[in-house]
């Protein structure tokens, strides 16, 4: 790039990226790309000396802050002690050259395959380093960290910095460079585990591909469901014509069926493995894969409950905005002077609506307080029993709430013949089986003779008959052998 992500100027007009004193640890760089250059600022800014070696240090100098020292690379690895190699894999062989002057210095690797490559190759660049710079203690760091992040500081990115390495002491040294620039090192053990390492920034979201699989098969069902009863049927036993619904109304209608729907499901795991815990009288006895997978996937299931039913709650704002919505009250109150009827007060309707909004109100406030706490900055304010009080207790409540919310919205349409279209009943009765499901179980949990027995199974309780005990042959062993 003929651009550096930071202007020169500004580099010069920072008083904090001032030329370092002579004294400061000196620190050298492999490259001249855009990490390299976001990396030799935050070296920089942290107190170190930084020399860079590139191929071509005329063109580059003006890239970098005017506090580092751009030349030659072989002039670049002659001093420092720690070499951060900011290069692409392919360009390590070009190295070979230098392999004199960086013997027994720690080499930092900070490269990334791409995902193509992390398929084809077995070993990590990491460990394709190490092999052909057998005299240098190479370490694998910073890769999950971005150039944007090394700029603007760990303030605004992930403070953690994975470190592996079969150097001990290489390891040591740069966990504390790592500590100087601001960030957390987290020891990943040897070089083997650079593999992993080099594959964390190629995952896309890993906790939230079933999550959004799930949530989008319910809207594809829900929203196909009403959109049979409420434009298709009237389309075809009626012949009127209201697809006009399907951008809003269809939508408005389909959010909070899979908000719903995906909270309870949030809940219902909890049920199933205090289940199998009464079951089997022990928690020790490892749940099945699909359960221990949906209970790693709760967190990202409530959240994009919450974004459902925040979407609903702007989609309902925006219907009197609709045309159709300004039609129908102009039409209802033309039907009102036609039929001489002035007074359309209907009591029953009138509290059923306002129970209704308030119910509503109250479950996505208490939703959005889920979703608050979820977010790390604020879970880690709470001590582990107010981060479960909120997310089980309150959570339920939200839960209720909801159902009290969506019983409110039915009343007694569930029984009424005209709301059968095409045989099939309101979407939000289909909406009720899970929630009310899970209500019920998480009431007969509550229950003292189940409540008293999961507490105790908890605590590490077994059921007598599933415990044996081996006594040895030496009576005085016996003696001194503790029961527990």
């Amino acid at each position: 790039m003929d651009k550096p992500l930071i202007s020169h100027r500004l580099m010069d007009s920072d008083s904090s990226l001032a030329e370092v004193p002579t004294k400061a640890p000196k620190v050298g760089i492999l490259g001249s790309g855009d990490f390299a250059r976001s990396l030799a600022t935050r070296l920089v800014n942290s107190g170190f000396s930084v020399v860079v070696g590139s191929r071509n240090p005329k063109r580059t100098a003006k890239l970098f802050p005017s506090a580092v020292q751009v030349t030659f690379q072989v002039e670049a690895v002659s001093s420092p002690e720690v070499i951060f190699v900011a290069m692409f894999r392919e360009h390590y062989s070009s190295l070979c050259v230098l392999s004199d002057q960086i013997a027994g210095k720690i080499l930092v690797d900070v490269s990334n395959p791409i995902e193509q490559e992390h398929l084809q190759c077995r070993e990590s660049n990491a460990e394709y380093l190490a092999s052909l710079f057998p005299t240098c203690a190479v370490v694998k760091a910073f890769n999950v960290i971005s150039a944007w992040t090394l700029q603007t500081g760990p303030r605004d990115g992930n403070r953690q910095v994975p470190i592996c390495s079969n150097q001990l002491e290489a390891k040591r040294t740069v966990s504390e460079l790592v500590h100087a620039m601001g960030f957390s090192p987290v020891d990943m053990g040897s070089l083997v585990s650079a593999r992993e390492v080099e594959a964390m920034p190629l995952r896309l979201l890993p906790g939230w591909k079933v999550p959004a699989i799930l949530a989008l098969g319910l809207f594809v069902f829900f929203y196909a469901y009403n959109f049979i009863r409420d434009v298709l049927q009237p389309y075809v036993q009626e012949g009127k014509n209201k697809f006009y619904k399907l951008p809003v109304s269809v939508v408005n209608m389909t959010l909070p069926c899979v908000a719903y729907v995906l909270l309870s499901l949030v809940y219902l795991p909890g049920v199933l493995a205090a289940a199998l815990q009464l079951w089997h009288s022990t928690k020790y006895r490892r749940f099945p894969d699909w359960l221990d997978h949906w209970l790693q996937h709760r967190k990202q299931i409530g959240l994009l409950s919450f974004f459902c039913a925040t979407l609903h709650v702007l989609y309902s704002f925006c219907l009197p905005l609709c045309y159709s919505y300004s039609y129908n009250i102009i039409d209802l109150a033309v039907k009102q002077v036609l039929v001489n009827k002035s007074y359309l007060w209907i009591e029953e309707e009138v509290w059923r609506k306002e129970i209704y909004l308030s119910l509503g109100i109250l479950a996505f406030g208490t939703l959005s307080l889920l979703a608050v706490t979820s977010l790390p900055s604020i879970a880690n304010l709470l001590n582990w029993r107010e981060f479960s009080f909120i997310q089980s207790t309150l959570g339920f409540v939200a839960l209720v709430l909801s159902t009290l919310h969506t019983l409110t919205y039915g009343w007694s349409r569930a029984f009424e013949e005209s709301s059968y279209k095409f045989y099939l009943p309101p979407t939000f009765t289909l909406t009720l089986l899970v929630p009310c499901l899970v209500i019920l179980a998480r009431g007969l949990l509550l229950l003292p003779c189940f409540s008293h027995r999961l507490a105790k199974i908890r605590r590490g309780w077994e059921k007598a008959d599933s415990i044996q005990f081996i006594l040895p042959e030496d009576h005085t062993l016996a003696q001194k052998t503790s029961c527990v």
